[in-house]
């Protein structure tokens, strides 16, 4: 279940968009994402801001389908070719898809029934979804633009709220899709933020299935980070082999997961 308030997570859709956006000045938009191999910094901006005003508008219109992308306002970015825009422009067009979608949620509330791909059929989804979007692709270019993450600190609740999320979503995939488990792969998996108190997690795969929880207890294997390098880490942004973290146990298992626990 989501831990932030519902307004909390409009706050953060604006805030972390904001952050973006700041990225953006003066950067080269054909510059490469070293985390979303074959895009670029354009094409993931456009991305993320499409996200938003597809999902704005699924709040707004109370949809109860997906809708398809030519019903979306301006979904597909600023004016002219791809590639042609200027970073200010892009820039002005994403903070403009996060103001479209957090009208629609603070209209809306958390309680109105409207289409999602996932586990909860309300608003609330796209509330809590939209924030870790961002929050996700605001690394993804601090990591191509900016060449390291020394500005990212995310609050500590939003971040281990973004793992919470990243784990249902698995969860989802696993038992609602059927998305297949690699035969083998078996064991359990301690995540442990060393700066948030309460921030940890056990993951039980194996048999096909996948369940998680918060929790302290030993398992097969324990990846000790802080917790904005443990969400990085758990969403394949970060390697494990820097200096923040520290791997006890079967590194094995723990490399087959991160490889594995993906929802494209």
């Amino acid at each position: 279940m989501p831990v932030l308030t519902h307004e909390r997570y409009c706050d953060e859709i604006t805030r972390q968009t904001s952050a973006l956006c700041a990225l953006l000045d003066g950067a080269d938009l054909s510059a490469p994402v070293p985390t979303c191999p074959d895009w670029t910094t354009g094409r993931l901006v456009r991305h993320t801001g499409g996200a938003l005003r597809w999902a704005g508008h699924i709040v707004a219109e109370r949809a109860r389908h997906n809708p398809p992308d030519d019903e979306v306002p301006e979904g597909d970015g600023p004016e002219g070719p791809e590639g042609s825009e200027d970073a200010r422009d892009l820039a002005a067009w994403l903070a403009g898809g996060a103001t479209v979608v957090t009208d629609a949620l603070r209209a809306a509330g958390p309680d109105v029934p409207v289409w999602t791909w996932g586990w909860d059929h309300s608003t609330a989804f796209w509330a809590r979804r939209m924030c870790h979007e961002v929050l996700v692709h605001r690394a993804d270019v601090a990591l191509a633009v900016a060449g390291g993450l020394d500005s990212y600190r995310p609050d500590a609740d939003v971040a281990a709220d973004a793992l919470d999320e990243w784990l249902r979503i698995i969860e989802f995939a696993v038992t609602e899709e059927h998305a297949p488990v690699p035969e083998g792969l078996a064991g359990t998996i301690h995540l442990h933020a060393t700066d948030a108190p309460g921030a940890e997690w056990l993951l039980e795969v194996g048999g096909q299935g996948f369940s998680w929880r918060r929790a302290h207890e030993k398992a097969d294997v324990a990846l000790r980070a802080p917790l904005t390098g443990l969400l990085l880490a758990s969403l394949r942004r970060l390697p494990v082999d820097g200096k923040d973290f520290e791997v006890l146990g079967d590194r094995g298992l723990l490399d087959a997961w991160l490889e594995t626990a993906r929802f494209d």
